[in-house]
């Protein structure tokens, strides 16, 4: 990556469909009000998918901070040198 190349991700659409999705995900909204609920590691369904789409959220998001961010700000405060 350039240096100078300034990236903005609120304007990435994909950003936003991979985030509206895994937050659907988290709330198991999707389950038929009669189905019984199994065990899994000692957690009901629910809670199990919740969590692990709770981690999948965190790890998405720590990935775009990473990889995807490089904003303006960096460079302005360089600019200012110092004030």
């Amino acid at each position: 990556m350039k240096h100078n190349q300034i990236k903005e991700p609120i304007r990435k659409v994909w950003i936003w469909i991979g985030l509206v999705l895994l937050v659907l995900a988290i709330v198991p909204w999707y389950f038929p009000s009669s189905a019984v609920e199994p065990i899994i590691l000692g957690f009901p369904l629910w809670a199990f998918i919740s969590t692990v789409f709770s981690i999948a959220l965190c790890g998405y998001l720590s990935w775009l901070c990473v990889s995807q961010w490089n904003i303006v700000e960096d460079e302005e405060e360089q600019m200012k040198g110092g004030e």
